[in-house]
C-alpha cells in the first residue's frame, strides 16, 4: 500500500481578493494597449495622443467565472464629432480581433461628451447595427486603416 502526502494550499479571502484585483487590472492594460494605438479616422494621431482613449476609463469586472465584462469610455475630441460612432466601432472590432478570452463590452461615449451620446452608444453597441456596418467594404477600409499596427 502506497500513501501519497496531501498538500494542502488555501489562500485567505484577502489573498484572493488581491489576486482577483490583479488579474482585472492585468485585463484593463490590456485593453488599454490594444486600443491606445487605433488611429482617428481624419487626424494623424492616435487615439491614446488625441486623449480620446484613457487608461482610467476601461473597467473590467468579472461577467461570470470564464467572461469578462469591459466597459470602455471614449471622449471625442469635439461635442459635435460626426466620427464618433466610427471610433467606436474600430475599438469594438480592435477588441473582437486582439483579446484572447471571452468578454462583453459595453462601449459608451462619456458622459456629456457628446451632441448625440445617447444616439452613438445605441448605434456602437447594437449587434446587428454594427454588423450591417461591417458589410460595407467602404467602412470597412476605413476601419481597417484605422486599427492597423504600424511599427
Amino acid at each position: 500500500r502506497l500513501l501519497i502526502p496531501v498538500v494542502q494550499v488555501s489562500m485567505s479571502v484577502d489573498e484572493l481578493k488581491v489576486s482577483q484585483d490583479t488579474e482585472l487590472l492585468d485585463v484593463s492594460s490590456t485593453v488599454y494597449d490594444v486600443l491606445r494605438l487605433i488611429k482617428d479616422p481624419e487626424k494623424d494621431a492616435t487615439l491614446e495622443d488625441l486623449d480620446v482613449v484613457r487608461e482610467d476609463c476601461i473597467k473590467v469586472t468579472r461577467f461570470n467565472s470564464d467572461k469578462y465584462h469591459i466597459s470602455i469610455q471614449f471622449v471625442p475630441t469635439v461635442p459635435h464629432c460626426s466620427l464618433a460612432t466610427l471610433i467606436g466601432l474600430c475599438i469594438r472590432v480592435k477588441l473582437q480581433r486582439a483579446l484572447p478570452y471571452a468578454y462583453k463590452a459595453d462601449i459608451t461615449l462619456a458622459p456629456g461628451s457628446h451632441d448625440t451620446e445617447n444616439d452613438v452608444n445605441k448605434q456602437i453597441n447594437d449587434k446587428e447595427r454594427v454588423a450591417a456596418a461591417l458589410e460595407n467594404p467602404n467602412l470597412i477600409k476605413v476601419v481597417e486603416d484605422c486599427i492597423k499596427e504600424e511599427y
